[in-house]
């Protein structure tokens, strides 16, 4: 009977992934959703079963990927799958819901990994190199439209500090990737912590985001990273750039703690729950002047121990 209902489970959501990747291939607009959320019935089927029978549900989708799409639809059911049956098997193993979302961030850069050298071997294309040369054009573009119509003056000191943090954009694809992984993991597990919740009738949710703490050692980590950026004597070379990545994503996990630290400060102080909310969005909105402060508060409240003197 269980095995009866394994297979019933891995043919309806193997359908279920092949309409939504037809959909993502072939419909407007549409795409911009279904692409995120290709990994759910992954998460699903890995959730109740566990990754051995996902991985044939795997196999299942790349062939008929290929078989309906062509080769060139391949990336996404690597995308999907690698993704989708690391959150799925972690669920399976009932770990906890952040060590869930790690592991899936894991399986989807893996993904986009293949995916970057799908388009190197087979499609002869760096999509790497692609990138840096749209934000060559993007630059050129803009400053010829200001030079000719006069869009205020502009001088060369100007232009060339533009020039160096697009050069500083194009170091920092790795940490881009890294993020955008961190953000499908996220939705995909929310998405199938929701349905897992009404379908298997369990109690799947992430605790409250108020707390939220990251390991002190983050903090070293940081440090370090600025401290190396700083004595590195080639700003271009790969150690550099390597710790310039590591900079930027760990000054993200320090913002996003400090956005914890806002939201345990006003529960423990019973103020508005609209106030959290207001924070972020007044700190997105003015983020070169505020998102440092949030990213120092961050460190404050991992350094200091803000929480536990507030309980005290």
């Amino acid at each position: 009977m269980n095995k009866s209902k394994q297979l019933t489970d891995g043919a309806l959501l193997t359908t279920i992934f092949i309409v939504l990747l037809l959909i993502t291939m072939y419909a407007p607009i549409l795409p911009l959703f279904t692409t995120f959320v290709l990994a759910v019935p992954f998460v699903i089927y890995a959730a109740k079963y566990d990754w051995k029978p996902a991985l044939l549900m795997f196999v299942a989708t790349a062939i008929l990927s290929i078989l309906l799409g062509t080769y060139l639809a391949l990336p996404l059911p690597f995308l999907a799958g690698l993704g989708g049956i690391m959150l799925g098997s972690a669920i399976y193993r009932e770990r906890p819901p952040y060590e869930i979302w790690a592991r899936g961030t894991i399986g989807f850069i893996a993904g986009i990994l293949f995916t970057f050298v799908f388009s190197l071997l087979v499609l002869q294309v760096n999509v790497l190199d692609v990138f840096s040369e749209q934000l060559d054009i993007a630059f050129e573009q803009s400053e010829q439209i200001i030079t000719q119509f006069g869009m205020g003056e502009v001088s060369d000191e100007q232009f060339a500090i533009i020039e160096q943090r697009l050069s500083l954009l194009k170091n920092l694809m790795p940490v881009a990737i890294v993020i955008l992984s961190i953000g499908l993991a996220l939705l995909n597990q929310w998405i199938s912590y929701k349905i897992l919740n009404r379908t298997s009738k369990q109690q799947l949710r992430f605790p409250k985001f108020r707390n939220m703490q990251f390991p002190p050692a983050i903090i070293w980590i940081y440090l370090i990273g600025i401290l190396v950026s700083f004595v590195q004597p080639d700003p271009t070379g790969t150690i550099a750039i390597a710790v310039q990545n590591i900079v930027m994503l760990v000054g993200l996990l320090m913002v996003l703690q400090g956005f914890s630290f806002i939201f345990f400060y006003v529960h423990t102080k019973h103020l508005a729950k609209a106030i959290p909310i207001i924070a972020i969005v007044v700190t997105l909105f003015f983020a070169p002047l505020l998102l440092p402060l949030v990213r120092i508060l961050g460190i404050i409240d991992i350094g200091f121990r803000l929480r536990s003197r507030m309980k005290k």
